[in-house]
């Protein structure tokens, strides 16, 4: 039973993929019938059509028809905005040289030593 489902589960998956070469099995089939009836070609014998314009008359209604229906589906299709991005402002003030802290500068030795470094240095070998 379950293999019953997974594989109708497949076959829905599929079938849009499938449809084209549905109608080309069916071409295939009633190719004679085509050719003889439906055939745009079937009066010229000379071109040899046997029916391949009805075939390429049919997939291309087809493509049409599901491009269509992708375009029906992606307009009625939900938007969702996962992220949004809060306005900010930024304002500039330019104060005066007068207003404006001095600067801090601190002095630091050329060489520095930390105390870690005393702390794992090799031993001296004599």
């Amino acid at each position: 039973m379950r293999s019953f489902f997974a594989s109708l589960l497949l076959f829905s998956i599929m079938l849009p993929t499938i449809s084209p070469w549905g109608t080309i099995v069916y071409f295939r089939l009633n190719q004679e019938f085509i050719a003889k009836t439906l055939c745009e070609n079937r009066d010229q014998p000379m071109a040899m059509c046997y029916g391949k314009c009805y075939l390429a008359k049919v997939l291309k209604q087809q493509k049409e028809q599901q491009d269509k229906e992708t375009a029906q589906r992606l307009q009625n299709l939900p938007l969702f905005q996962l992220f949004t991005q809060t306005e900010m402002q930024f304002a500039f003030t330019c104060k005066a040289v007068s207003e404006m802290e001095k600067a801090c500068f601190q002095y630091q030795l050329a060489i520095y030593t930390s105390p870690e470094f005393r702390l794992l240095r090799p031993p001296k070998l004599s």
